[in-house]
This record gives C-alpha cells, sequence and structure tokens, in this order.
C-alpha cells in the first residue's frame, strides 16, 4: 500500500520512542494497531461491496436480457398462430358450401342383377370391395 521500506520503518519508530516514550510506546503501539486492523476491515468490506454490486448488476443485465429474448420468442409464437389461424379460418370457410346452392343427393344405388354373373364377372366382383354379388338362381 505505501511504499515503506525496513529502513524507514526504523527512523519511524525511533522517532516515535524519542517523542512519545518508552513507557507509552506500547500502548500508542497497541492502538496503532487496533486502528491499522479496522480501516483493513472496512476496506475489505468495502471491496465486497463494490464486487457485490458489480455481480448484482452483471445479473441484472443478464436478467433482463433473457427477458428481452422470452419477450421476442413469445411475440413471434404469437404472432406464427395468430397467422396460421387465420390461415386455417381462410380454408374453412373456402371448405364450406356455399348457401345459395341446393344440396345434391346423393346418387341411387344401382340395381342388383338378376342374372348369375360369368367367372370372369365373378372375379371382378371379388376384387371391387363396393360390388354386391347376387343370390344365385334355384335351378327347378
Amino acid at each position: 500500500m505505501f511504499d515503506i521500506g525496513f529502513s524507514e520503518l526504523l527512523v519511524i519508530a525511533i522517532v516515535a520512542l524519542i517523542v512519545i516514550g518508552p513507557e507509552r510506546l506500547p500502548k500508542v503501539a497497541r492502538t496503532l494497531g487496533h486502528l491499522f486492523g479496522r480501516m483493513q476491515r472496512y476496506v475489505n468490506d468495502v471491496k465486497a461491496d463494490i464486487t457485490r454490486e458489480m455481480e448484482l448488476e452483471e445479473l441484472r443485465k443478464l436478467q433482463s436480457s433473457v427477458e428481452d429474448a422470452a419477450r421476442s420468442i413469445q411475440s413471434s409464437v404469437h404472432r406464427e398462430v395468430s397467422e396460421t389461424e387465420r390461415e386455417l379460418n381462410e380454408v374453412a370457410q373456402a371448405a364450406l358450401p356455399a348457401p345459395d346452392y341446393p344440396e345434391v343427393a346423393p346418387p341411387e344405388p344401382a340395381p342388383q342383377p338378376t342374372a348369375q354373373p360369368e367367372p370372369q364377372q365373378q372375379l371382378d366382383l371379388a376384387l371391387d370391395p363396393n360390388a354386391v354379388p347376387s343370390a344365385p338362381k334355384q335351378q327347378t
């Protein structure tokens, strides 16, 4: 802290011995030691407080940047959801039948054949899942 060498400390001790005297010098040295210790503790506390405040400020900056990023993500997701919902509503509106047009009735089922189909027709009927085979004719 101070640039004081051993020789300078020796000169200060001799001057203090002469000025203060040998009876009071140990008491003064003890008092100065206590004051110096208090000063060091105070300086260390101030350094720790400054360091703590700097770390707290860094954490606040980090928190604000994370909150900004979260808000940005939230707004982009909300915007995308709104856009997708709008597009789906447009598709749904386009898919609905217009109220001015009459509904078309489903086609009538085809009449069932009364004659026995030939073997090729039976094969076609077996392959066609919508085909309904007719009942076999009874011979009399």
